[in-house]
C-alpha cells in the first residue's frame, strides 16, 4: 500500500494535519523495479541464458556475489519476473520511488488506485 501525503505542522498547537493525496494498491507480484525487471523480461525474450542474466545483473551493480547471481537467474530462467512497477534506488540506500505507481494505478492489473 503506498500512501503519498502532505504534512503541515501548526506550531501554534504543535500538531501536524496530513493531506492524503494518493493511496494505491500494489500487489505483491507489481512491487518490483521496473528497470530491472523490464531489463529481465527483454533478455529473456531475445532467448538470454544464465550467463547472460549474471552480467546483467553485474552491470547493474546488485550486491551479490557470483553464486548467488547464478542461483538468482536459474531461478528466473524457472519462473520469470511480472513487470514490476517500483522505482528503486541502491544508491547508498534502498529507497521506493512511487511517481510510476501513481501514474500506472487503475490502467494495469495488480495497482489499485483506492483514492
Amino acid at each position: 500500500m503506498v500512501f503519498v501525503y502532505q504534512k503541515t505542522d501548526d506550531p501554534a498547537t504543535s500538531t501536524g494535519i496530513l493531506d492524503v493525496l494518493h493511496t494505491v494498491f500494489v500487489e505483491e507480484g507489481r512491487t518490483a523495479d521496473y528497470q530491472m525487471t523490464r531489463g529481465i523480461r527483454e533478455l529473456l525474450e531475445r532467448d538470454g541464458n544464465e550467463d547472460d542474466l549474471v552480467a546483467f545483473m553485474h552491470d547493474r551493480l546488485l550486491p551479490v556475489d557470483d553464486i548467488t547471481a547464478r542461483e538468482i537467474a536459474r531461478e528466473i530462467l524457472q519462473r520469470p519476473p511480472e513487470l514490476g512497477y517500483l522505482t528503486i534506488s541502491n544508491a547508498l540506500q534502498w529507497r521506493l520511488q512511487y511517481q510510476r505507481v501513481i501514474e500506472k494505478a487503475g490502467e494495469v492489473q495488480g495497482i489499485v488506485r483506492v483514492r
